[in-house]
């Protein structure tokens, strides 16, 4: 891949990738916040993909200016904030411990509630066959069949298989401390 705009003019195409990377990351520290920082190298990858399409779609020719490098990096950074508030993502241990609220503030019955369901699910889990609790927990997460498929690197039957029986198995389990469904 040949940048032909930039300080990557005439370097190899291995140099190239290297020096839009750091400076892709750079705009990327600019805008991420401290909250976010154990996922900036993933959130780097998702920004370094746009931009090689990017230059696949226009043959080259695209010119990757500081400013549309810090663009790439803000839009991939609300992109990720957007798919964290679709999925809402809390932890067991912070409904636990309180810390997060799954429930309206003010309603601390409802919260306890919330924190005795938590840790009876994570105990379920914890009861499953490792693979049956990997499945499950990708698809609490959100995550659809396909999806926790490619991650756990399974076919998407077995996988279905494996969600279906471990859902099964953790109603049951729940049912036994007294939470239906």
């Amino acid at each position: 891949m040949e940048l032909r705009h930039g300080p990557w003019a005439g370097a190899s195409p291995d140099a190239g990738l290297e020096t839009l990377r750091r400076d892709l990351g750079r705009a990327l520290a600019s805008v991420c916040p401290a909250s976010l920082a154990d996922r900036r190298e993933d959130l780097l990858q998702v920004a370094m993909m746009k931009v090689v399409e990017l230059r696949g779609r226009t043959q080259g020719q695209a010119e990757l200016t500081p400013a549309y490098l810090y663009r790439v990096a803000y839009t991939t950074l609300i992109d990720e904030l957007r798919r964290m508030g679709a999925r809402k993502e809390v932890a067991l241990e912070e409904v636990e411990q309180g810390s997060a609220q799954p429930v309206a503030p003010g309603d601390p019955e409802r919260a306890a509630g919330a924190a005795q369901i938590a840790r009876a699910v994570r105990d379920c889990l914890q009861g499953l066959v490792q693979d049956r609790r990997l499945a499950v927990t990708l698809h609490l997460q959100g995550h659809t069949v396909p999806e926790a498929a490619e991650l756990l690197g399974w076919e998407a039957k077995r996988t279905e298989n494996l969600i279906y029986r471990g859902l099964s198995a953790l109603r049951a389990c729940l049912s036994t401390k007294g939470i239906q469904p």
